[in-house]
C-alpha cells in the first residue's frame, strides 16, 4: 500500500460515505443536512482530485485503482440509502435507487466471478459520466432537504390561505416564501430528472459491462 495524496483522499472519501448516514442519527435537521451535503460534495470533488494528482504526479498504483471505485461505490450508495428514506420511500426516487443498486452489485459479482480476468474490463467513459451524474443527482436531492424544511419553519404555525395567497402573489411576501418554494419544487424535480438520467447511464454501463464480459465467461466454460 502507498499512501500518498491521491490515496489519502480516496481514503477519506471512502470514510466520508458512512459518515453521510451518521448526521442523520446525531444530528437535527435541518443540520443533518447541511452537513451531509457539505461532506457529500467535499467527498464528491476529492473523487476528481485524487485521479488527477495520481496521474499528474505519476503516483497512480494498483491500492489506489482498487480504493477508488469501492469509495465511489460506498459513497454513492449509502448516499441513496439516506435520500430514499428521508423522502419516504417515494417512488421517484427508490425506483432509479433500485437500478443503480443493482448495477453495482451485479458487475461487482461479475468482476469477482472473473476473478483474474477482471482487469480486462476497463473502465469506460459511459462509467465515468454516470458516476458523475450519480453525485451531481445526490448533491441536488441532499439540497432540496435544505430548502423543504426551510419553507417549513417559516410557514409553521401560518394559516395555509395565507400561504396560497403569499404564493400567488396576492400578499406581501415579507418573509421570502416564493423562492424558498421555488428553491424547493426545482431541487427536488432537478434532482429526480438527474437521478433517473444516473439510473439510465448506470443501466447502459451495466450492459456493457455485460456484453464485455461475455467472452471472457465463454472462456471460463471451455476451462
Amino acid at each position: 500500500m502507498t499512501w500518498n495524496l491521491p490515496n489519502i483522499l480516496t481514503a477519506l472519501r471512502l470514510l466520508a460515505a458512512p459518515g453521510v448516514a451518521v448526521m442523520f442519527l446525531y444530528f437535527a435537521r435541518p443540520f443533518a443536512d447541511w452537513y451531509a451535503l457539505i461532506l457529500f460534495i467535499g467527498a464528491a470533488i476529492t473523487d476528481f482530485f485524487d485521479g488527477y494528482l495520481a496521474r499528474l504526479w505519476k503516483q497512480e498504483s494498483r491500492f489506489g485503482a482498487m480504493l477508488d471505485p469501492i469509495a465511489d461505490k460506498a459513497m454513492v450508495m449509502i448516499a441513496l440509502l439516506v435520500i430514499t428514506a428521508v423522502s419516504g420511500m417515494d417512488p421517484w426516487i427508490l425506483l432509479p435507487a433500485t437500478v443503480i443498486v443493482f448495477r453495482e452489485v451485479f458487475v461487482s459479482g461479475l468482476r469477482e466471478f472473473l476473478g483474474d480476468d477482471a482487469h480486462r474490463l476497463k473502465v469506460t467513459r459511459i462509467a465515468k459520466w454516470k458516476t458523475t451524474m450519480q453525485m451531481l443527482a445526490l448533491a441536488t436531492l441532499f439540497s432540496e432537504g435544505l430548502f423543504e424544511y426551510s419553507f417549513g419553519m417559516v410557514t409553521f404555525g401560518m394559516d395555509a390561505q395565507m400561504v396560497l395567497d403569499i404564493l400567488a402573489g396576492q400578499e406581501e411576501d415579507h418573509l421570502g416564501l416564493m423562492w424558498k418554494y421555488k428553491a424547493m419544487v426545482w431541487s427536488w424535480w432537478g434532482g429526480i430528472v438527474l437521478l433517473w438520467i444516473a439510473a439510465a447511464l448506470t443501466l447502459v454501463s451495466g450492459l456493457d459491462y455485460f456484453r464485455k464480459s461475455l467472452p471472457l465467461l465463454a472462456e471460463e466454460g471451455k476451462g
